[in-house]
C-alpha cells in the first residue's frame, strides 16, 4: 500500500496538479463521517453522564445516526461497485489493497447494523420507558467508539492507498 504513498506522501497532496474537486469532495465526505461519528460519541457519553437529557439526545440520536449510517452505506457501497473497480483498472498492482478495503466494509457494514438496531432501541425507550435508556446507551456508547476507531484506521488507510493511485494515474479531473 505504499508504493505510491512515498512518492506521493499526504502533504503534497493539496498542492498536486491532479487533486482534483473529486477527490477533495471524496475526502470531504470521510472528514464528515470521522466528524458525526466523534457527535454521535460524544452526544451519547453527554447522556450517560447526565450532560444531556433524554428528551434532547433522543432525537440527536435519530438524525445523526441516521445520517451517518445511511451515508457511509452509500459512500462505500459506490466505492466498492465502482470507484475501487476503476482504481483497480489504472493500477492493478494495488487489487489486495482494494479487497482489503472492501472486506473492511463488510465488517462496517455489520457494525453499523448493530448501531442501528441498539441506536433504535434508545431512541423508542425515550418515549416507553426513559428509565430504561441509559441500559441501551451504554452498549451503544461503546459500539460508537469501536465505530470511530475503526474509521480512523479505515478511512486513513483508504485516503492513503486511493489518492496516489488517483494523483498518479491523472484519475477523476
Amino acid at each position: 500500500m505504499q508504493t505510491l504513498l512515498r512518492d506521493l506522501p499526504r502533504d503534497g497532496w493539496d498542492d498536486h496538479p491532479n487533486f482534483a474537486r473529486a477527490t477533495r469532495q471524496w475526502m470531504g465526505a470521510h472528514q464528515g463521517f470521522r466528524e458525526l461519528g466523534a457527535a454521535l460519541l460524544g452526544d451519547a457519553e453527554d447522556f450517560l453522564d447526565g450532560r444531556m437529557p433524554a428528551e434532547r439526545y433522543a432525537p440527536r440520536l435519530a438524525r445523526g445516526g441516521h445520517a451517518l449510517i445511511r451515508n457511509l452505506h452509500g459512500h462505500h457501497t459506490w466505492e466498492d461497485r465502482s470507484f475501487f473497480p476503476e482504481l483497480e483498472a489504472a493500477d492493478p498492482r494495488f487489487a489486495r489493497g482494494l479487497e482489503m478495503l472492501e472486506g473492511d466494509h463488510v465488517t462496517l457494514d455489520a457494525l453499523l447494523d448493530d448501531i442501528a438496531r441498539t441506536g433504535n432501541r434508545a431512541v423508542q425507550l425515550a418515549t416507553l420507558a426513559p428509565d430504561q435508556m441509559a441500559e441501551e446507551v451504554k452498549p451503544l456508547r461503546d459500539m460508537t467508539e469501536r465505530l470511530t476507531g475503526f474509521l480512523t484506521r479505515h478511512l486513513t488507510d483508504e485516503e492513503d492507498l486511493v489518492v496516489p493511485i488517483v494523483l498518479h494515474h491523472k484519475l477523476r479531473g
